[in-house]
């Protein structure tokens, strides 16, 4: 494998995509078999060998003794980057956890094209953090010392929803005006840009984006909120403690709800804390099941449970968020008028940003050709009306949801370094 090529990495909260030029037009190279997602999960198991991806969220679900790590992204930018989990007797840093996993998508995507990879263009949000520019530019900062780490010579960045306007630009046959819409698991960004088939020739294209702008808000603040909803009070979320006037503690709860902050529950302390809480409970039949779900290091499990039931009910099915490793097992119905209830100010901060870029971008609404929507958070009926509410006229122009930035920035890369 001597040849080398660049490539386009979308590093992303929840899966990770790797797109390169490689015979033909840019395009995403498979990650897991013939898949070309790969989640952004790792597990580290107490003995073994680490695995990434669907195999690694596989070996955690069937039990076998680890730990696992999602939603890695969501650190950056935050104290968490700087902290570490306990994994049997060694302790890992969180920066560790990414290089491994950003490492590891380097290697298969290398394995599946047959050349190696030294540059890159990697994918940001538009804010890592929002209103903080410093912390914004150490999470930048951090992500290109991993990229590094991980054997890419040379790193540069594009914004997320500047790369899924590249790859809608390539199947332009006018030039249009767009507002593109990512909204992923860990973030939202919207950018309005002009695009077409004459335009995709310029060397300098800042001046095509009108406005860019984005949140700290995506997919996974949407599981936490129905989680807190839905599930944590069946755990003893606000239960009273025997103590008149005092209630359990919010943050444990709020962990448990948060996958970059799960793992801060698996450790002695904090367990020992719970089971203290456990005693002076007034309702220590909700908050033992708080205490047997950490105890079991069940967290994730539930996660997955919540988002799972996100899903189906975003879909218009009415679904039962199911903690069967429980004694009664816990049971919470969710529905899609759950979702819209509880992740109905989420919806409105980023119906906000998308009416707060067509302001910066200086366009009404009736001048946008065409709403592009990508990444998965799309798909939430409460926040597609959030987003298209804005532009009722443009025509709605589905990206591919999970593959639209890795494409876009493989493009990039074949502009920047071809």
């Amino acid at each position: 494998m001597t040849t080398m090529r660049a490539c386009g990495l979308d590093f992303g909260t929840s899966n990770t995509t790797l797109g390169a030029a490689l015979s033909g037009p840019p395009a995403l190279v498979p990650l897991e078999g013939d898949e070309t997602t790969l989640p952004s999960a790792v597990f580290y198991p107490f003995h073994g060998e680490t695995r990434v991806g669907r195999a690694a969220v596989a070996a955690y679900v069937d039990g076998e003794h680890g730990r696992l790590m999602r939603a890695l992204k969501s650190v950056l930018g935050s104290a968490l980057v700087d902290e570490t989990t306990q994994v049997g007797r060694r302790r890992l840093g969180f920066r560790q956890v990414i290089a491994d996993y950003v490492a590891a998508v380097k290697a298969r995507a290398e394995a599946a094209a047959g050349v190696a990879f030294d540059r890159v263009v990697h994918g940001r949000p538009v804010h890592f953090v929002d209103g903080d520019p410093a912390a914004d530019a150490a999470a930048e900062a951090a992500l290109a010392d991993i990229a590094r780490e991980a054997g890419f010579g040379e790193v540069s960045f594009q914004f997320e929803p500047i790369a899924a306007g590249l790859d809608y630009e390539q199947r332009l046959d006018a030039e249009e005006l767009a507002l593109i819409a990512d909204i992923g698991g860990g973030t939202s960004d919207v950018s309005v840009v002009r695009l077409g088939p004459d335009r995709r020739r310029l060397e300098d294209r800042k001046p095509d984006i009108l406005a860019n702008d984005g949140v700290r808000v995506g997919g996974t603040d949407f599981d936490r909120a129905l989680n807190l909803a839905l599930v944590m009070p069946q755990l003893g979320y606000r239960s009273p403690l025997r103590r008149a006037g005092l209630s359990m503690p919010a943050g444990p709860y709020h962990d448990l709800a948060t996958w970059s902050r799960i793992n801060r529950l698996y450790v002695p302390r904090a367990l020992r804390d719970l089971q203290d809480l456990e005693r002076q409970s007034a309702r220590p039949d909700l908050v033992g099941r708080l205490v047997r779900t950490v105890e079991e290091e069940r967290g994730h499990l539930l996660s997955i449970r919540v988002e799972e039931g996100k899903i189906a009910a975003a879909n218009g099915e009415a679904g039962t968020i199911l903690a069967d490793w429980l004694t009664p097992p816990l049971a919470a119905a969710a529905g899609p008028e759950d979702v819209a209830t509880h992740g109905a100010e989420l919806a409105g901060r980023i119906g906000d940003l998308v009416a707060r870029c067509l302001a910066d971008a200086g366009v009404g609404a009736g001048r946008v050709d065409a709403v592009v929507l990508t990444g998965g958070s799309t798909r939430l009926p409460t926040v597609r009306r959030a987003i298209l509410s804005a532009v009722p006229g443009a025509r709605v122009v589905e990206g591919d949801t999970f593959g639209s930035v890795g494409t876009g920035l493989a493009v990039e890369a074949a502009r920047r370094y071809g």
